[in-house]
């Protein structure tokens, strides 16, 4: 516990559900409404426990503002606190998503409804490049980075499995840092094994692109158990944003297993975009 005065489970659930219904977005402005709560109206937390449980939080995969919300519930009021404050933030979006699904398979082909969504893309388009040139601007901190960030978009061009990028990124950046406090030099064959692994923001953008640029033409029934599992796995491997979502699920629904077009994806996207809470809600929508 942070303060020897709990926090009641009533004014958890309240914060949250706020939360829920008002945070638009993605995770960065999730996170920055939550400081703005816990820390400077509430006190719950100081500054630096904020601070180092967002640290956690990018330790692990899954969506970060979730998992803020989660860590911040089981430090004020442990196990019943953790559920009632990830229930809580989590909700509300889903009931959104829920009912705008529901209307899209509904009435998806009523050109009222494909109206409003043809409005939407571009700015969901606009949005992903505003929060990918955020990112982009503070992670490529070093030449090398950005020739990581190269080397995934040319992977993930050619093709190749997005698991198999984190993993080399996961296993060259630890060498290219004890590189760099040898001062050893990077040679041209260095540069070339630098050319594989992956930034996970620039492969959200490449899938975004690539959702715009082909639409497919058909759709696949699917079990619950297969789709059970694709999701599984992808909460299991995903670090990063909401963004980076974009392009698991292009892989394996869009790609891999057909089971969506590249148009229902995009506005499944679209969708998780103009909703508050956690663009993982997109998961909602294909669900």
């Amino acid at each position: 516990m942070n303060h020897p005065v709990r926090t009641s489970l009533g004014e958890l659930a309240l914060l949250f559900l706020k939360l829920g219904t008002i945070a638009f977005g993605g995770p960065a402005a999730h996170i920055a409404m939550m400081e703005d709560e816990v820390v400077r109206r509430r006190g719950w937390l100081t500054r630096e426990q904020f601070l180092d449980y967002l640290g956690a939080t990018n330790l692990i995969p899954g969506p970060n503002s979730t998992e803020m919300a989660i860590h911040i519930g089981y430090g004020r009021r442990g196990w019943p606190g953790l559920i009632l404050a990830g229930v809580c933030f989590i909700l509300p979006a889903a009931l959104i998503v829920s009912a705008f699904a529901w209307a899209y398979v509904r009435f998806g082909t009523v050109p009222a409804a494909a109206g409003v969504l043809y409005g939407v893309k571009p700015v969901v388009i606009g949005v992903v490049v505003q929060a990918l040139w955020g990112l982009g601007r503070s992670a490529v901190k070093t030449p090398w980075l950005g020739v990581l960030g190269a080397g995934a978009v040319l992977a993930t061009a050619l093709g190749v499995n997005e698991l198999v990028v984190l993993a080399a990124a996961g296993a060259i950046a630890p060498l290219a840092r004890g590189a760099r406090r040898l001062r050893s030099s990077v040679g041209a064959a260095g540069l070339r094994l630098l050319a594989v692994p992956s930034w996970p923001s620039l492969r959200a953008a490449a899938a975004a692109g690539g959702a715009v640029a082909s639409v497919g033409t058909t759709s696949a029934s699917v079990g619950l158990w297969p789709l059970l599992g694709v999701f599984v796995k992808i909460g299991a491997v995903l670090f990063g944003s909401g963004y980076v979502l974009l392009a698991f699920l292009r892989a394996d629904l869009v790609q891999r297993f057909h089971w969506l077009t590249e148009q229902q994806l995009l506005d499944a996207v679209a969708v998780g975009q103009v909703t508050p809470g956690p663009v993982f809600t997109t998961a909602t929508f294909v669900g």
